[in-house]
């Protein structure tokens, strides 16, 4: 009983100190970090465009991994992973779960946001039976209307945050008004509470090659995402200028039974903004 408790004590719950690890599968090293108390079905988080390990904000994953099993990881060619970014969505979920059987998991819950939920659709339609519930937020699906739009507001929006000295994500994430630019920033910070051992940031050549993917992914032809018959969770704010929030709405109609939280006031990052009441949701959705 003793060990069972030490190892109980070691159990890391807080982003900022998860231990950052590799594996190699195909030839590609992936790095990840993993945290929480291990056993049980893990949560493998999908990030979203132009991301690493260091853009998930602490107050979503914290509470998960208070008591679930964690795993966020760099996609091929991104952050301190090796290899080449590939360019379809259809590749990366490949990927995923390469990466995903080399950790010897045969059953996964999927927590995803933005692009990560696009990867997160189609590995689930190619793997029906290695996921057992989806959170997809600030996303849409293959085919959504105006999805290919991202890469032109996406520009924009950098251009607009170097010529304020921003981080082009308080653009992108949240509205530019009395609630969203504090909520912004607040959100910039939390992503930089873990100081030590942070990931290399991504490449242009590995952002460009994801911009093409995704849209790629907006101009095919849309997935019969009525096959899907897993749990489904779905989020966004009501005013996402990146992934419009009618796409949100419109994977609810696709997802037979999924639930849809649409956040007032917020944008893309309309989960971050609203952390406190949307990690317990997210929580309670996977714990059912």
């Amino acid at each position: 009983m003793g060990n069972t408790d030490t190892s109980n004590e070691s159990v890391v719950t807080s982003y900022a100190k998860a231990q950052a690890r590799n594996i190699t599968a195909d030839g590609v090293t992936y790095a990840y970090r993993e945290l929480g108390p291990r056993g049980g079905i893990p949560v493998v988080f999908f990030v979203h465009l132009a991301a690493t390990l260091d853009n998930w904000d602490p107050r979503i994953i914290d509470p998960i991994a208070a008591n679930r099993h964690v795993i966020t990881f760099d996609q091929r060619g991104v952050g301190a992973s090796t290899g080449q970014v590939p360019d379809s969505i259809e590749a990366m979920a490949d990927d995923a779960h390469t990466f995903i059987k080399a950790l010897g998991f045969d059953k996964i819950d999927v927590f995803s946001f933005s692009m990560g939920g696009m990867i997160a659709q189609d590995l689930v339609l190619e793997h029906p039976g290695l996921v057992r519930k989806l959170v997809l937020t600030g996303t849409g699906p293959r085919g959504g209307k105006d999805l290919d739009k991202v890469v032109g507001t996406t520009y924009r929006d950098i251009v607009r945050a170097t010529l304020t000295r921003s981080d082009p994500k308080e653009f992108l994430f949240f509205n530019r008004n009395a609630t969203g630019k504090p909520a912004a920033k607040a959100f910039i910070k939390r992503l930089q509470e873990r100081t030590v051992d942070r990931d290399k940031p991504i490449s242009t050549k590995a952002f460009q090659a994801q911009l093409k993917a995704i849209q790629k992914f907006g101009r095919s032809a849309p997935s019969d995402l009525s096959k899907l018959t897993h749990p489904t969770l779905i989020a966004n704010g009501d005013n996402d200028r990146m992934v419009p929030s009618i796409l949100s709405e419109d994977l609810h109609r696709r997802v037979k039974g999924s639930e849809l939280v649409i956040y007032p006031d917020s944008g893309h990052g309309g989960i971050f903004q609203n952390h406190a009441t949307f990690a317990p949701a997210a929580l309670e959705f996977l714990a059912r």
